[in-house]
């Protein structure tokens, strides 16, 4: 399933969601200097993925910074067989902010601002602008909490959007569940676009997280290639729990839709 665009019109111009959406590709092309064909992130200077990224083995162990030492390999002071130091960086608690905004590539960064675009202008309506960011931060940082308390040894970085963007999807499946959202199916060669309630459309991607999560964890080599599952789940969760602290209206749009 690849989600379109919702039914729900917002009453209030998004700007919190849309100065997201910028934050996020200028700090891929210019910062990390992506490419529009860079689909898997090879072309991305990696070291700067591990600076910029959250990883879970530098935030609990304090002090300890890790870095790039080979093609796709990770090594951290303080881990065993490991000498020398690594190269200057950015504060380790500064990561935890940097990393919602770093992504591995073009499609990694689409996918997510996507998302964000879909459901994020309706949650910033249902709070406000102030309200909105402190929603989203917060969301992202509770989707590292729990990737963290999951793999507080893990060496592979945190990266990207979508923990932040999952409490936004947590939220809006709350506050709107009677949503409905233009949908692409693809079954093999076979494609067709349908309206589909949002409950289903985000219900099924929270299962999928849930269940590949569960599956990386009995998989003794690790199956996530590289996808923080976990992180979308702890996003999600706090959408869930934290919605009614910080939504105070739904849209004029919607209430019409529930009410005809």
């Amino acid at each position: 399933m690849f989600p379109i665009k919702d039914n729900i019109a917002a009453d209030r111009f998004p700007f919190v969601t849309l100065a997201l959406i910028a934050a996020n590709v200028v700090m891929y092309f210019v910062f990390q200097k992506g490419g529009l064909l860079d689909f898997r992130g090879g072309g991305l200077n990696q070291s700067e993925l591990v600076h910029y990224g959250a990883i879970p083995f530098e935030l609990t162990n304090p002090g300890d910074h890790c870095d790039m030492v080979a093609a796709g390999q990770v090594a951290c002071e303080g881990q065993r067989g490991v000498t020398g130091v690594a190269d200057d960086q950015i504060p380790t608690g500064l990561t935890v902010l940097t990393s919602m905004f770093t992504h591995g590539g073009i499609l990694h960064l689409a996918g997510n601002l996507l998302f964000l675009w879909i459901f994020g202008n309706n949650v910033e309506d249902s709070m406000g602008r102030v309200r909105f960011v402190l929603f989203y931060l917060l969301g992202g940082v509770a989707a590292l909490g729990l990737q963290v308390a999951i793999e507080p040894g893990s060496m592979v970085p945190t990266l990207g959007a979508s923990g932040a963007i999952a409490g936004v999807l947590g939220g809006y499946i709350l506050i709107y569940p009677r949503a409905r959202v233009l949908t692409v199916i693809l079954i093999v060669f076979f494609f067709t676009i349908i309206e589909i309630p949002a409950l289903l459309v985000l219900g099924l991607w929270i299962v999928q997280q849930a269940v590949f999560g569960a599956l990386d964890i009995t998989n003794p080599t690790g199956g996530s290639g590289g996808v923080a599952y976990f992180a979308h789940i702890g996003g999600f969760v706090f959408g869930l729990l934290a919605i009614k602290l910080f939504a105070t209206r739904r849209s004029d749009d919607y209430r019409r839709l529930v009410a005809s």
